[in-house]
């Protein structure tokens, strides 16, 4: 599977992990009934949550070789659906504070984020399979993953923040914006899923952030957003 040329060449965000999720809640009322969660406007159904882990599970299905690695790829993503929810508001947040911050992302500029992606992973099959194995992010996925990367760096740039640090201050610029953007959108998610509280939910600097990946190489010209 190359592991070793699954690494990003840019901050990426995706599924929150364990590590950092939200506190959960046990149970409450449904405020939105068939909505998983509600992001200013954008209501994101039960429906298309449920899409979305079942485009990761056929890739998953199609990635494995028999019925007993496939078992072995669900046991490592067993709180998918709670992560691929948090991953969906999670981009939207980040879309608003981008937009806010003046940040913008062309097609040409996620052509090459996916274009580049493959060429460190060694090919776009390798990519895939990294993707999808370390970050549950099936293949129809990926130009919205380069979209994010491009989102992540230009607004970090933007507001001064430096999101390889391990320094918590160094950070902060960067979940201010965010927590702000959460603020005006009202993100309001199902309990079921958990709560939401971007400000919190990062956790400590020296924590395994749950959106952010590491980055592995410089940024290029052709990385900047517009």
């Amino acid at each position: 599977m190359h592991r070793r040329n699954s690494r990003r060449t840019a901050l990426v965000l995706s599924a929150a992990a364990v590590a950092a999720v939200p506190l959960l809640t046990a149970c409450g009322d449904d405020a939105h009934p068939g909505a998983a969660a509600v992001v200013g406007s954008d209501r994101i159904t039960v429906s298309q949550l449920e899409n979305r882990v079942n485009e990761v599970r056929d890739a998953q299905q199609t990635a494995t070789k028999d019925d007993q690695q496939y078992e072995q790829a669900i046991a490592k993503s067993g709180s998918l659906t709670r992560n691929t929810l948090h991953s969906m508001v999670f981009d939207r947040v980040l879309h608003r504070a981008a937009a806010d911050a003046g940040v913008g992302v062309s097609r040409r500029q996620i052509q090459e984020r996916v274009a580049a992606m493959a060429q460190q992973a060694g090919g776009v099959r390798q990519m895939r399979l990294a993707l999808l194995e370390q970050y549950n992010i099936a293949p129809e996925r990926i130009a919205d993953s380069a979209r994010t990367d491009l989102e992540v760096m230009g607004l970090a740039q933007k507001v001064g923040a430096n999101m390889q640090s391990q320094s918590e201050s160094d950070q902060a610029p960067f979940w201010k914006a965010l927590d702000q953007a959460s603020k005006e959108l009202n993100v309001d998610l199902n309990p079921r899923y958990g709560t939401w509280d971007i400000a919190k939910s990062h956790g400590r600097a020296d924590a395994k952030t749950p959106w952010v990946r590491e980055v592995t190489s410089p940024k290029t010209g052709d990385e900047q957003t517009a």
